[in-house]
């Protein structure tokens, strides 16, 4: 399982995607829903299935619009004045639409796939919303693999699905570098045996991971 060049993964949500703030803004704005309420609903949801917030819809334990309906009866109930008649059931489609993707690191990526890097993407995602992210990043014909939580079974900061990523490409653990916005997912790739950056801007992610694959290929 030796290699001659580190298989970098990035993760969608806030790093090949645009900000999570920035989508949960402009969700407010599509629906009325305050972006503070929308992720209190999240929390009680994720803890009616004793999990993380976003884990029974990242992990297929429940399709999207049971789990909107879900987040619908948390808001009715804790916030009576909020009209939710503007959230439909279609959660992905409101949530991404007119989002483009995070183009300095797409650009990236492709730069690293023409230079013949293995580029990856390793997600927390929700099935429903696969045709939506996946048309907004446009990278089908550059991955080499795309390891998603809800296809798999298993989410970060699982150090399950690290291997499962590892194994099924052949690759070693410490060949891998992962680019994440959530410091608990580097700690757990870290962890696991592999190189990570944690995604703060564009630039100072780009530049973290050129200084690892320069010394990973020096």
């Amino acid at each position: 399982m030796s290699r001659e060049r580190p298989f970098v993964w990035f993760d969608f949500g806030g790093v090949l995607s645009p900000p999570l703030q920035v989508l949960f803004e402009a969700y407010a704005e599509r629906t009325g829903i305050p972006a503070n309420v929308l992720k209190q609903a999240m929390d009680v949801v994720g803890e009616e299935y004793a999990m993380p917030p976003l884990a029974p819809i990242e992990l297929a334990v429940v399709d999207e619009r049971t789990w909107v309906s879900k987040l619908h009866a948390v808001i009715a109930r804790e916030h009576p004045g909020i009209d939710l008649t503007r959230s439909v059931l279609d959660f992905g489609r409101q949530w991404f639409d007119g989002h483009k993707v995070n183009k300095q690191v797409k650009d990236f990526a492709l730069e690293l796939a023409g230079a013949g890097f293995d580029v990856g993407v390793l997600s927390n995602n929700v099935v429903e919303w696969e045709p939506y992210w996946r048309e907004m990043i446009g990278m089908d014909d550059v991955v080499t693999d795309l390891v998603d939580s809800c296809r798999v079974g298993i989410r970060k900061p699982d150090p399950e699905l690290f291997a499962l990523a590892a194994n099924r490409n052949q690759v070693r653990a410490s060949d891998c570098i992962l680019v994440d916005d959530l410091a608990e997912n580097c700690d757990a790739a870290r962890s696991c045996g592999w190189e990570a950056v944690q995604y703060l801007s564009a630039d100072q992610a780009i530049a973290d991971v050129r200084a690892l694959l320069e010394t990973a290929c020096a």
